[in-house]
């Protein structure tokens, strides 16, 4: 997906800079991902997670799914930035990858995954390198892995299991993000600054 648009009201950032920016939501968004790891009980790592019907993987194994990609990710930018074709990433061979890295990693611990969660995303010029080259050729897009989106499932699926069971989220609240960080998830302030903005 291109960044390529008519006028806008406020200037874009630079191509370095939306390259520094894009590279500071990836490792935000991996230090999001260790946060929620974190406060994960046991129990809760093995949680098997529904994927198409069927309960396959554990959050555990997702979320280690997550930390182990994101090298090739950085690989897969730097290939697309330096203008060669990415021939080898297909549905087949994804979901190969997904099943031989489910069966590896079946006993995998929530202390090694940070681990290797905070290691693979930690400081690294080459992901911004990569990056700056993309927003010059007019990619403004970050996508997540998918996992990231499987594991939120889950812990939707749970939250609203124990509603419906009891009726009440009073003792699983402390698994709910405050309504501020809600807010700040979705940018309400911003959005909120450009309608006064352009409300007036």
């Amino acid at each position: 997906m291109s960044s390529h648009s008519t006028a806008t009201h406020e200037k874009k950032p630079s191509g370095s800079r939306r390259a520094e920016v894009l590279a500071d939501r990836i490792e935000e968004g991996a230090a999001n991902l260790a946060a929620f790891a974190e406060g994960l009980s046991e129990a809760e790592w093995r949680t098997p997670v529904n994927e198409s019907g069927k309960h396959s993987r554990t959050v555990g194994i997702i979320v280690h799914h997550v930390a182990s990609v994101y090298p090739i990710e950085v690989d897969l930018a730097r290939t697309i930035a330096a203008g060669k074709a990415v021939t080898e990433v297909t549905w087949e061979a994804v979901a190969e990858m997904n099943s031989k890295h489910a069966i590896d990693q079946a006993a995998v611990t929530k202390a090694a995954t940070i681990e290797l969660l905070r290691r693979n995303i930690g400081p690294a010029p080459e992901l911004e390198v990569a990056l700056d080259e993309l927003t010059r050729m007019g990619f403004a897009v970050v996508l997540y892995a998918n996992a990231a989106l499987q594991a939120s499932i889950a812990g939707m699926q749970k939250v609203l299991g124990h509603l419906q069971a009891h009726g009440s989220l009073a003792a699983v609240s402390d698994q709910l993000a405050g309504f501020e960080e809600r807010q700040r998830i979705v940018s309400k302030p911003h959005f909120d600054a450009l309608e006064k903005k352009y409300s007036g």
